[in-house]
């Protein structure tokens, strides 16, 4: 298989455009070092501009969409691929197997939704592999603090904080990325 990094990112774009340039950066930077990108498949929000930004540098872009949100109009027909699935845990599956790693942005319900699935899966042993929390203007500070809470009161294990990467910018993502997919 060949590298392929999933990102999951929001379907919205905050008014800030530091989050559109955030997105911008992944995609220049996933296509950059010929690695294909995976993510959702919509043309709308930080999902539109990270796979608009992979194509510019002529990078394969994986989109997979359900039926219903392609229904809704918001699929993006300018990528290398589309694949439609069924529902969204199927989506999820599929981006999971087709994926060598994972990039979370900051996003809204549905990327967290899917980073505490697939760190649940990393956890039970499904997969093993890097998932990176860009941690982007403090955007993720509370989630961090949630993680820290509940390994304080034993909801979970202190060695499942190493099950994923929080880092605060582009650079430090893919220098985890090279380092955990390079070992």
């Amino acid at each position: 298989m060949s590298l392929n990094i999933c990102v999951y990112c929001g379907s919205r774009i905050p008014s800030e455009d530091k989050f559109r340039e955030l997105a911008e950066q992944i995609g220049f930077r996933i296509a950059g070092n010929n690695w294909g990108l995976v993510y959702g498949g919509g043309k709308v929000g930080m999902m539109g501009v990270i796979a608009d930004s992979a194509l510019k540098k002529n990078g394969n872009v994986i989109g997979i969409i359900p039926t219903a949100l392609k229904r809704a109009e918001v699929v993006h027909t300018g990528v290398s691929e589309i694949i439609e699935t069924p529902d969204m845990h199927t989506r999820k599956a599929l981006m999971e197997k087709k994926s060598s790693a994972f990039i979370v942005l900051p996003g809204g319900f549905g990327t967290l939704d899917e980073f505490f699935e697939l760190l649940t899966w990393r956890q039970l042993g499904i997969h093993n592999k890097p998932i990176i929390l860009i941690n982007a203007f403090g955007y993720f500070d509370g989630l961090s603090s949630f993680v820290n809470t509940a390994i304080d009161h034993d909801f979970v294990r202190s060695n499942n904080r190493e099950l994923f990467s929080i880092v605060s910018n582009v650079e430090e993502a893919f220098s985890v990325l090279n380092r955990k997919l390079n070992s």
